[in-house]
């Protein structure tokens, strides 16, 4: 009796057991399932992106704000797509809760909706005003808190100071958690002007033929400790800090590590990083400290402007190679940005098919509510034949 009883004792034990490794399978299973899913989820937010590493991309640009009915916004995304854009890039200020808003009505229109927001120059930026220590200064000790250079909105921050990367790095953070996003855009991502556009000089009645201290960013006390330590110089007591090879190398470093920095927030919460850029990395680097065939980046839309620099429309073609041979090897995308006041609808044209025949995947029109119906038709046109 008692061996019978053990018997059946060991054969629903074992009965539990395989009922028990069944269930855990199934969970499993199931587990593995919704994971999937929502991988698949994940990716087709990038899909749209990687599937036109084979085409030629329109962007266009556009800045919201709260007081806008969504009836306007759906007209105006329907209008760049109906146009043949593929993707918008959004200014909210940086307002997540804005462009949550916001960004599924582009992407209802078929649109790729990319957050675009200012960077290291932070106009408006309340939290940062709270804080003057936060703000890049001159080289004649002047802080960009309450003497911007140039222009009121020029409210750079100082990039090496832990407080205001990691600010920064907060915003970037907030628009990755959007659902519907396909990369944050970094704009202002670099020092101030160092060398404005030759073009843009008779406006500001300047002439600059060296680094001004006025314009020769940062000095705080932070940037000077941070340089002695690894270079046991002070660029305050050199008579011409502005040839110093490592000062500038310094601060070239400090605008990589906020996109890397960046890049690995993006990524993290399945977004890609793309950024507006100077016209190539050289030019980049002499005129705002900015060397972004070094950053670990997707997508770099460099700011082709030609007429800024007063040049002609086979300039776009120079720059845009130059940028395209300083990123081989390199998995990051160039798109060509245009500055549509720049351009009849002929010369758009011409521009875009120029910017194509030097390696450019696509073209960023500056911006979307300047586009006449004209500058539309040419977009379309192209597309359609694209």
């Amino acid at each position: 009796m008692e061996s019978s009883t053990a018997s059946n004792n060991k054969g629903n034990g074992a009965k539990i057991l395989i009922a028990v490794l069944l269930s855990l399978l199934a969970v499993g299973f199931l587990d593995n399932q919704m994971m999937a899913k929502k991988k698949k989820a994940k990716d087709a937010e990038k899909t749209t992106f990687n599937n036109r590493k084979d085409e030629f991309k329109f962007w266009t640009w556009f800045t919201a704000n709260e007081t806008k009915t969504d009836a306007f916004y759906i007209k105006e995304f329907k209008k760049y797509r109906n146009s043949g854009f593929d993707a918008v890039l959004i200014n909210t200020g940086t307002d997540a809760e804005l462009l949550r808003r916001v960004a599924p009505l582009a992407k209802n229109e078929g649109l790729e909706v990319h957050a675009w927001m200012f960077t290291v120059n932070r106009p408006g930026d309340k939290v940062a005003q709270e804080h003057p220590e936060w703000y890049a200064v001159s080289r004649d000790g002047k802080s960009c808190y309450d003497n911007p250079p140039y222009v009121g909105y020029y409210k750079w921050m100082c990039p090496t100071r832990v407080e205001s990367r990691k600010h920064i790095l907060s915003l970037v953070e907030g628009l990755a958690k959007v659902e519907g996003v396909a990369s944050v855009h970094l704009d202002y991502i670099r020092y101030s002007d160092i060398f404005l556009p030759i073009g843009l000089l008779p406006k500001y009645n300047l002439e600059q033929n060296t680094e001004l201290p006025e314009f020769d960013f940062c000095y705080c006390e932070v940037c000077i400790s941070e340089f002695e330590k690894l270079h046991h110089k002070n660029p305050r007591d050199m008579e011409h800090p502005e040839i110093d090879i490592e000062w500038k190398n310094f601060r070239l470093n400090q605008v990589k590590r906020i996109v890397d920095e960046a890049y690995g927030i993006a990524h993290q919460n399945d977004k890609y990083l793309t950024a507006a850029v100077f016209p190539y990395p050289e030019m980049a680097g002499h005129m705002v400290r900015q060397r972004w065939d070094k950053w670990n980046i997707d997508v770099v839309l460099p700011m082709v402007y030609h007429g800024f620099y007063n040049e002609e429309l086979d300039w776009i073609g120079y720059a845009t190679r130059q940028g395209v041979n300083d990123l081989v090897g390199k998995k990051t995308e160039l798109h060509t940005g245009l500055y549509i006041p720049d351009f009849t609808p002929e010369e758009l044209k011409k521009a875009i098919l120029i910017a194509k025949a030097n390696g450019a995947k696509g073209v960023s029109i500056f911006d979307g509510p300047a586009l006449s119906s004209e500058h539309l038709l040419v977009v379309k046109n192209l597309t359609a034949s694209n």
